[in-house]
């Protein structure tokens, strides 16, 4: 327990930037903070902290320290809670990322279901199209689309899909039939782009059901998920889409598919979460209710 009083103190100092500001946050003296560290310095044979009149600042092993002491620390909690509260008790943060149109149009009104039945849950929700991004220590479930082999984390699907080229109808019906997806190269087109600036390609599979991809000429281009969907409705061209984030549009009529024998590739949708972090009930929980609710 006094390695643990002394991994707290540590991550408050290297979050509050002083000894002191950290010992006054856990009630201790400014004496007894400094021992606190130099008894960790001591133990670990490293200097965590340079330590100047005007700055305190962490060594390169003291930012690596940091890391695993905040996933220790976090994991402690959680493990403390479950015993504590009991297997059954759902309560605490959550913090998720998703996908842009995802999170607006199917999320949050499930995450407000969820939350009717367990009010003592808090959800911090982050959405963005970054798909490529690493996913931080600090997010507990990081919903995406397609396979993934991120290491050290484990898929959970929540719903299979594909995806699909969609359009309007109005713009459709102003073209000449679509006989395969090469002529789409030389329609008005809506891209999505990742963090690198890099067009996502349209994957479909020929004749002989080998994978082919298009790089499009975009008369859009956006890294929201959610406004490409919206362009499309709005008739600005053909887009690129999992067919779970047009369900709506689909079945209101807003939205019509095309070349369907082509567009075929799978891109589940999938939960990823940390395998070698604990997993309290409320995340399991969590995932099992989506998973009911979005198949």
């Amino acid at each position: 327990m006094e390695r643990l009083s002394d991994l707290r103190l540590f991550i408050e100092a290297a979050m509050l930037g002083s000894f002191s500001a950290a010992g006054r946050k856990l009630g201790c003296s400014p004496a007894a903070a400094s021992a606190c560290i130099v008894r960790l310095e001591t133990g670990l044979k490293v200097r965590l902290f340079e330590r100047t009149t005007r700055q305190l600042r962490l060594t390169d092993e003291g930012k690596l320290f940091l890391s695993y002491s905040q996933r220790a620390v976090e994991q402690l909690n959680d493990v403390t809670e479950l015993l504590r509260s009991g297997k059954d008790d759902i309560k605490g943060a959550i913090r998720i990322t998703a996908p842009s149109d995802v999170g607006r149009n199917r999320l949050i009104g499930l995450l407000e279901r969820f939350r009717q039945d367990f009010p003592a849950i808090h959800f911090i929700l982050s959405l963005a199209d970054a798909t490529t991004a690493p996913i931080g220590d600090d997010i507990d479930i990081a919903i995406r689309y397609g396979q993934h082999d991120d290491a050290g984390m484990t898929a959970y699907k929540l719903a299979d899909s594909h995806r699909v080229v969609c359009v309007a109808p109005a713009l459709l019906a102003q073209l000449d039939p679509l006989l395969a997806p090469p002529h789409l190269q030389a329609l008005p087109s809506i891209a999505l782009i990742n963090t690198l600036g890099n067009q996502e390609p349209w994957v479909y599979r020929d004749e002989a059901k080998m994978p082919r991809q298009l790089t499009m000429t975009p008369a859009y281009t956006t890294n929201d998920d959610d406004i490409s969907r919206k362009w499309a409705v709005m008739g600005y061209g053909f887009a690129y889409k999992s067919i779970l984030d047009i369900s709506e549009d689909l079945a209101a009529g807003r939205l019509v598919t095309v070349l369907d024998q082509y567009f075929i590739e799978p891109a589940p949708l999938v939960a990823l979460y940390n395998r070698n972090k604990f997993q309290p009930p409320r995340i399991k929980r969590l995932l099992h209710f989506l998973a009911e609710n979005l198949a």
